[in-house]
């Protein structure tokens, strides 16, 4: 983030209200990759999930920001805005090499070097409330979080000390290194952060926590609605018990407000479109037998959706008519959207944010966009065991990418049912839950679901 863009992050928090009740506390749960179908689906084994929504209030889908991927949309659901404000694209910042002619993403920065605009926990922990996160993305290094576990590459280096030693002594942790954190699971990568958020919650009873696990990689290898999908909800509604139980461990349930939301939705693909592949065959990038690519030309996939970037910006105004050309019409890519329409779709232009791309891919339904630029065949089969047969970061107007949402407990009205809402407004809501300002947030507060006090 630039200097600027930091002075402008200060000027606000300056701005922000601390009038508060230290009683009040939120718990923010995201399920990575749970859809809003699935709350509905029979087939879904989340008795938790449906006990809580019963106890609350429950949405028929949030509706979720472009691109709608893991880092982009869990920055704005704790900062009220999408990612044109709050510069998050990727998970990870895009790095140019114009020597080299490419693009890659490097996802080992901090939240200054990736957030541009406040957080909730910016905001709480200014008027002094307790914080926590637990494997929260774009949160490295936050001197905001009293307790945190980022979401991050080699996380276990830049967990807070103190937590580190406390989940070590209670075996919570059972490693001490990254390099032994690497060797574990997903699942017991899961089952620690959990963990984790219990422990935070019985021992220092913090204001607000955020905690992010779920069943994306899963829907990722095998799809959503198949057995090993339904599987790995039951472990997230397993989890989100191992929470509520915490907090009524910790005797503060009666004070607490719990959000089950997701960061995006889930779709099936039958079929992978290589964009690099017709690049490479068009001469306009290379591929090393490393997968290493270079080139004027590049695609960076985020799934449903993939950016285009002109590594030469010489050449660029040349390239841009015969790029298009090349790509409109080739089976599995619904259209080619240009720049001037990025606003519509809450994404930052150009001339604005140097980190988006010059182009923007839309994938038809079935199809997914892949990132290598080998081989002969531009479009091939989705298959188990080799590549992903679920994707998310499809346009946020795809139903399917609509997140659940519910929310129960201090301040929040019983057993009502809600339409779709958007994910800015999952911030103030938790700012008015707390008592404090949020004033830099696009969405409003959720209002209709919050019960007078």
């Amino acid at each position: 983030m630039k200097a600027s863009s930091a002075l402008l992050l200060a000027t606000i928090l300056s701005a922000c209200s601390t009038t508060f009740a230290d009683d009040r506390h939120v718990v923010l749960i995201t399920l990575d990759g749970f859809p809003a179908y699935l709350f509905s689906d029979p087939r879904a084994p989340i008795p938790t999930l449906r006990k809580l929504a019963a106890e609350g209030v429950w949405a028929e889908g949030m509706r979720v920001s472009n691109p709608s991927i893991t880092w982009p949309n869990h920055t704005t659901l704790v900062t009220g805005v999408t990612p044109a404000k709050h510069s998050v694209l990727f998970n990870g910042v895009l790095v140019r090499d114009p020597e080299a002619r490419r693009v890659m993403i490097d996802p080992a920065r901090d939240q200054a070097d990736l957030v541009a605009v406040p957080t909730i926990l910016d905001i709480a922990h200014k008027a002094g409330l307790a914080t926590a996160g637990i494997n929260w993305p774009c949160t490295r290094n936050a001197a905001s979080i009293d307790d945190n576990f980022p979401d991050v590459p080699g996380q276990i280096d830049f967990m807070t000390p103190r937590l580190k030693e406390e989940l070590r002594a209670d075996g919570v942790l059972p490693v001490a290194t990254q390099q032994e954190w690497a060797k574990l699971s997903s699942p017991q990568w899961e089952g620690i952060w959990t963990e984790a958020a219990c422990y935070v919650i019985r021992h220092r009873k913090p204001n607000l926590l955020l905690l992010h696990i779920g069943p994306d990689a899963v829907h990722h290898s095998y799809g959503p609605q198949t057995m090993a999908g339904y599987t790995a909800c039951a472990l997230a509604d397993r989890e989100v018990r191992d929470v509520l139980t915490a907090l009524g461990d910790a005797g503060i349930w009666g004070q607490t407000t719990v959000i089950v939301t997701a960061d995006h939705g889930f779709a099936g693909n039958k079929k992978l479109v290589e964009p690099n592949v017709l690049l490479r065959k068009e001469g306009l990038l290379n591929a090393a037998p490393t997968g290493l690519i270079t080139g004027q030309v590049q695609v960076i996939s985020e799934g449903g959706t993939a950016f285009v970037y002109f590594n030469d910006p010489q050449a660029a105004s040349q390239l841009r008519d015969k790029v298009i050309k090349l790509f409109q019409g080739q089976e599995g890519i619904a259209e080619v959207i240009i720049p001037d329409r990025y606003p519509s779709l809450g994404l930052p232009s150009p001339d604005k944010n140097p980190h988006i791309g010059e182009l923007l891919l839309a994938a038809q339904d079935g199809y997914a966009f892949g990132g290598i630029a080998t081989g002969e065949d531009a479009v091939r089969p989705a298959v188990i065991g080799v590549s992903m047969v679920g994707n998310h970061g499809y346009l946020n107007s795809n139903p399917m990418m609509n997140a659940v949402f519910i929310a129960a407990g201090r301040g929040i009205l019983k057993g009502k049912s809600i339409g779709v809402i958007d994910n800015t407004s999952v911030a103030p809501t938790i700012a008015a839950l707390l008592g404090v300002q949020m004033p830099s947030a696009e969405g409003a507060p959720l209002s209709d679901i919050l019960a007078k006090e």
